[in-house]
């Protein structure tokens, strides 16, 4: 794929850290370093995004729960239906007889989300919970 308007940059490294970089761009598949390099600066680009709060993020929050622990369901519906504006899309699964998987497609600035996560992820009758976000504003076009 001809790359336009690039810029090349050479980069200085020890033979035992270029052969791990190597060894690890291998298994995943990448095909040159360069393909690593410039994933690997996007990858730190977002990560700085995301600290900032008032960023837009698109994500999941997951969340596992005992659905007999008291009102847990009304209280995670609950809690969804006030924040509805940021929730896209939600998926339920039940793992066995107690317990239960739900995740929340979720899209608003990181402040947003991760008031929300702490909110379920502290119900009584919540196991765990874990968001993942992803910048919305980052330029991933650029592969």
């Amino acid at each position: 794929m001809p790359m336009e308007n690039v810029t090349r940059i050479g980069v200085s490294l020890e033979p035992d850290l270029l052969g791990q970089f190597d060894k690890l761009i291998a298994s995943k598949g990448y095909n040159t370093r360069s393909e690593a390099i410039r994933d690997l600066i996007r990858n730190a680009l977002i990560q700085k995004e995301l600290k900032s709060p008032g960023s837009s993020v698109v994500g999941t929050i997951t969340i596992i729960y005992d659905h007999h622990k008291g009102s847990v369901k009304e209280t995670l519906m609950e809690l969804q239906h006030r924040k509805h504006e940021i929730i896209s899309s939600s998926m339920h699964v039940h793992l066995d007889l107690d317990r239960c998987l739900e995740v929340l497609v979720v899209r608003g600035t990181v402040e947003q989300v991760k008031e929300l996560s702490d909110q379920l992820t502290t119900v009584k009758g919540v196991l765990h919970g874990e968001p993942v976000l992803i910048t919305s504003e980052f330029d991933h076009h650029t592969h």
